[in-house]
């Protein structure tokens, strides 16, 4: 099985950045398109960004211009660096990674999910 492993939340003020991780491990070969999510409370559990394993980025329209996302595929690793951060973007953020019908792989995984936290 895939296990995926988020680093780097933290607290920062309004404005300030942060980078957060992504480290697959496991049954590697089964993950294609990796990508972020967030969760604020109270709210579903929305899209943040992707990219494709040829690095091949897409943003939401409110992550575009502020966030970045990269990959490491020999790290099978990928990052999500988050500049001019608001009080709006306080969730917990999780990493995901998307097998498609790639069989002996299930269709998509998931990471425990890292706390980022925005004071104004």
């Amino acid at each position: 099985q895939v296990q995926l492993a988020e680093f780097g939340g933290g607290l920062v003020q309004a404005g300030g950045s942060l980078n957060l991780s992504c480290t697959a491990s496991g049954d590697t070969i089964c993950i294609s398109d990796m990508g972020w999510y967030r969760q604020a409370p109270g709210k579903e559990r929305e899209e943040v960004a992707s990219i494709s394993s040829g690095g091949r980025p897409y943003y939401k329209d409110f992550a575009r211009g502020r966030f970045t996302i990269s990959r490491d595929n020999a790290k099978n690793t990928i990052y999500l660096q988050m500049n001019s951060l608001k009080p709006d973007d306080t969730a917990v953020y999780y990493c995901n990674g998307e097998a498609g019908l790639r069989v002996g792989c299930r269709p998509t995984y998931w990471g425990q999910g890292t706390q980022v936290t925005v004071s104004s």
